[in-house]
């Protein structure tokens, strides 16, 4: 399944959701340009401002103020990438250096906040107090998410559920109000706005969840990131959180010395443990069921080839290698 076939209904839209971003991107200041331009432009799939069309292509929305919330979705993205990567120390995303390794932590951090802000201003030109709500609720969420995947760094103590409720604020928050608001938008009844919602929330946690799949199962060039980035800056992910619960005593051991050290030096190992115990099938299937859940949100939206995108789009989620 190719991503871009799944984009072609909303082609046009797409194309003038990405003139816009390259107009609203422009800065007096030219760092702000080069950084700004760098990142966005960086071969991403586009795939929460995607969602947001779908969504109000899916409930029959006549206007056109989802282009600019859609750009407004992608530069939130955007910035929490900018952010991410200084915390993380990451030096390669998406098969490039990162804006830090080219620029630095500070330049990176300054220019995230600038798509923030422009994004308000564009939020505030659209002049929906609700969308402003979800909007602004999402960005709180999703930095209290960045503050708890950072308070579970080096923690073995880390569950499942705790890792849950990470992804969910970090990741799956922007999914969820992409695609709510498309059907804010359109006005429809709350039963359906909040089926969208958690179409959102599930896909978003499915997808999150094949990231920290492919994070052992992929190569570099595939993924666009170095293999076991998280395991070297000592995040407990779902396939390491599975053996420590179901692995043997030396399995378990390796990836708590591994979580605890941060580092790849025992990366083989720690892929051998995740492998022998069955941790990426677990954590595939928790994506699947995800992904039927958020299949399942849809049912009370009225059938078109919208919907089926976006039906398609959740079995994407879960069937890609990259």
């Amino acid at each position: 399944m190719n991503i871009q076939d799944l984009y072609a209904l909303v082609a046009d839209e797409r194309r003038a959701v990405d003139a816009l971003i390259e107009r609203r991107l422009h800065s007096e200041v030219e760092l702000v340009n080069l950084i700004g331009h760098y990142i966005v432009n960086s071969g991403g799939k586009r795939l929460r401002p995607v969602l947001l069309l779908l969504s109000s292509g899916a409930c029959n929305y006549q206007g056109r103020a989802h282009i600019d919330l859609a750009a407004v979705v992608e530069f939130i993205h955007t910035a929490t990438l900018l952010h991410d990567d200084v915390v993380d120390a990451s030096m390669l995303r998406r098969g490039r250096e990162t804006a830090n390794a080219v620029w630095g932590d500070q330049a990176s951090v300054l220019v995230g906040d600038f798509l923030y802000s422009r994004s308000f201003q564009i939020m505030v030109e659209v002049g929906n107090m609700r969308v402003m709500e979800i909007l602004a609720g999402a960005t709180n969420t999703i930095a209290e998410g960045e503050v708890k995947q950072l308070l579970n760094v080096r923690d073995i103590t880390t569950d499942e559920a705790r890792y849950l409720d990470v992804i969910r604020s970090k990741t799956a928050k922007l999914f969820e109000s992409a695609s709510q608001i498309g059907a804010i938008l359109s006005g429809v009844p709350a039963e359906q706005e909040q089926a969208m919602a958690a179409y959102g929330m599930h896909l978003g946690t499915a997808y999150q969840l094949i990231d920290d799949v492919l994070d052992y199962s992929a190569d570099s060039e595939t993924l666009g990131k170095n293999i076991g980035d998280d395991l070297a800056e000592g995040k407990p992910t779902l396939p390491l959180i599975y053996v420590i619960r179901y692995g043997s005593e030396a399995q378990a051991a390796v990836v708590r010395q591994a979580i605890e050290s941060g580092g790849k030096e025992s990366i083989e190992s720690v892929t051998l443990a995740i492998e022998s115990t069955g941790a990426i099938e677990y954590t595939a299937r928790a994506a699947q069921r995800e992904a039927e859940m958020a299949i399942d949100a849809l049912q009370v939206i009225p059938d078109s080839p919208y919907k089926q995108a976006m039906i398609d789009l959740a079995r994407f989620a879960v069937a890609r290698s990259y």
